[in-house]
């Protein structure tokens, strides 16, 4: 008994071992997968140069993880003996600080921040060894490019540095020189106290819409409102700095769209791009901002159907990778992708190019899955029902319940309740287009329960749920289209109330009863639409050239 307990320790530990081994494997494994090309070539050229017989095992060890995606301890030290159990905890450990430190190196020129602190380094340095006037000196430098970017965390890191030198390098106007540092410390600090007073309001706002969506009610839309207003800090838009101005037109959009003010919010997208674009070369160091502004600009679009204005912005999205001096990281080239797939989407819904978005999905497919994993739960959520709803406008049925289910089967079920509801709507839908009634009363008492219990069961809901329910299979075609004419009349006004139109956003059930009414295809009655709704004809838009790599 005593040899089996002890057997039964001795595999749980090395099970245990084996299981820190991967996640600390991984943790490394993940950033050297994260390399480009130039990046692996400069970290191994850094080694060569450094030429000690340690960064060769660095080398080593970072080849073996880059060629193996199952790398482990056991596996490691079975391709080379020469790395000690006892070693490779810490050569793993100083081979990720290694690598961090040479992307540093490989960006300090690319990156202005990076290079600014860079300074402020050498300036601490030249300081602890008493070198007072070359440390004053590198200060200068740094704060003139700081000022330049408006980087105001590191201008006082740099205002702090320059106090302290002041007491060693004692000049004639001293006194003025400490006056204008005071003033210019506490100019910086009001700029950083509003610029924190709006992304914290940005981000208390997005935390809510992220859990339930569009404001759903009279009652939300006051709280929210006020919320906003007693949070809001006051504020003359003139004064205000760029960086200033572009959270708040941040914080701005957001709001407006939260309370579905598509208008305001397009205007609001619109001075943030145009901001952006006419500062020149802010346009680079403020790259991620420029592509979420450009982004909430075409969602404004998309909403009010400025079909135009959406080609035109798109192109300035699909330009982004051209501009000069632009070296995408990960976390950018990530977030290009996904707004220039999620709008091409909504270009197919604008237009009811249904099986054209269809057929672009199945030549992505392979990369499709691989692709939206890198993006945030919020992010999967959207881009799943999306393409879901892409595969009901083709009439394919089948592939849109097994969209959905991913959205549905989705653990992060307080992520985005509307989308969740509106999920079991078209998935209820698609089972009845399929003609499994043996499931339908199934999926509305669930639908029923899940409404219930977000608290979301309104009127555009209670008229599909009570249409649904009152299906029967000896229905003649003559009943049936009388009741999608009868629902449609019930819907048709909700359009033009203020909370139940957000249900429009999410599926437009409309067209799809009118095409059961007139027996046509239902991207046919959105074709048909886009072209009432603007009497100018809609360019065309050609396929995204970019790849999901």
């Amino acid at each position: 008994m005593l040899k089996l307990l002890l057997k039964i320790k001795i595999q749980l530990d090395y099970t245990i071992l084996n299981t820190m081994s991967k996640v600390k494997i991984d943790k490394l494994q993940r950033l050297i997968k994260s390399l480009k090309k130039s990046e692996k070539r400069y970290f191994k050229l850094l080694m060569a140069k450094e030429g000690a017989g340690g960064q060769k095992k660095f080398v080593r060890l970072f080849d073996l993880i880059e060629k193996n995606s199952q790398a482990d301890d056991a596996w490691i030290k079975n391709q080379e003996p020469s790395f000690k159990s006892s070693q490779l905890p810490n050569l793993k450990a100083h081979l990720y600080s290694k690598i961090l430190q040479s992307l540093r190196m490989y960006y300090s020129s690319q990156n202005p921040e990076i290079e600014i602190r860079e300074l402020l380094d050498s300036a601490v340095i030249l300081y602890n060894r008493c070198l007072y006037d070359q440390c004053a000196e590198v200060l200068r430098k740094a704060k003139r490019k700081a000022q330049k970017i408006e980087a105001l965390e590191l201008l006082l890191d740099i205002y702090k540095w320059e106090k302290s030198v002041m007491g060693h390098t004692f000049k004639r106007g001293n006194q003025e020189r400490v006056n204008t540092i005071v003033s210019e410390v506490q100019e910086v600090n009001n700029r950083i106290n509003i610029i924190n007073k709006f992304t914290n309001l940005s981000a208390k706002l997005n935390s809510i819409y992220l859990r339930v969506g569009f404001i759903r009610d009279e009652e939300s839309y006051r709280q929210i409102k006020l919320f906003f207003r007693e949070n809001l800090p006051d504020f003359k838009e003139e004064e205000l700095s760029f960086r200033e101005k572009l959270h708040l037109y941040d914080l701005q959009v957001g709001y407006c769209f939260f309370i579905q003010d598509f208008k305001q919010g397009h205007f609001y997208a619109k001075k943030w791009v145009e901001m952006i674009e006419e500062s020149g070369e802010f346009t680079v160091t403020n790259l991620e901002m420029y592509i979420k502004g450009i982004n909430n600009l075409m969602i404004a679009q998309y909403k009010l159907f400025f079909y135009h204005d959406f080609v035109e912005t798109n192109k300035k999205l699909k330009s982004v990778r051209k501009i000069p001096g632009l070296d995408l990281n990960e976390n950018i080239l990530v977030r290009l992708y996904k707004y220039i797939y999620v709008h091409e989407f909504n270009r197919y819904f604008m237009l009811g190019d249904f099986d054209v978005g269809v057929e672009r999905i199945s030549r992505i497919t392979n990369n499709l899955e691989k692709y939206v994993s890198r993006l945030d739960k919020h992010s999967q959520l959207i881009m799943y029902y999306k393409i879901a709803c892409l595969y009901f406008g083709n009439s394919n049925y089948h592939e849109v319940i097994f969209w959905l289910n991913k959205v549905i089967n989705t653990q992060e079920i307080d992520l985005r309740e509307d989308v969740h509801c509106f999920a079991r709507i078209v998935m209820l839908i698609s089972h009845y287009e399929l003609g499994n009634t043996d499931v339908i009363d199934y999926y509305i008492r669930a639908t029923y329960r899940f409404l219930l219990k977000k608290d979301d069961l309104h009127n555009f809901q209670k008229y599909i749920l009570g249409f649904m329910k009152n299906l029967t299979k000896d229905m003649t075609e003559e009943e049936l289209i009388l009741r999608f004419k009868n629902l449609r009349s019930q819907l048709l006004p909700l359009e033009n109330s203020r909370y139940e139109k957000r249900a429009f956003i999410y599926f437009d059930i409309v067209s799809w009863l009118d095409c059961k009414i007139e027996k046509v295809p239902v991207q046919e009655v959105v074709k048909r639409k886009a072209r009432v709704i603007t009497e100018q004809p809609l360019p065309v838009l050609a396929d995204s050239d970019e790849e999901i790599e």
